[in-house]
């Protein structure tokens, strides 16, 4: 099973984090005993279930762009 970064598991929301935690748990179970059939639909499941955290994260960094963006015009306008 692969496993989010560390970054989108801090960005889901609680019930989220304990559907991925449960999803991982049985999904690893699955692997141990070579049902790698089994997995696979478990993996895809905690794909969907993580996407919300990307776009989180995403919008996190496109936030942060913005405020770099505006302290930089800000810094230029007081430099004129």
């Amino acid at each position: 099973m692969r496993h989010c970064s560390v970054q989108v598991r801090g960005l889901l929301t609680r019930e989220e984090l304990d559907r991925y935690n449960a999803l991982m748990e049985v999904g690893g179970y699955l692997e141990a005993q070579g049902r790698h059939d089994l997995a696979y639909p478990v993996q895809k499941e905690v794909d969907l279930l993580i996407q919300p955290g990307i776009e989180r994260l995403k919008e996190k960094g496109r936030a942060r762009d913005r405020a770099t963006q505006e302290y930089l015009e800000q810094k230029n306008r007081d430099a004129d």
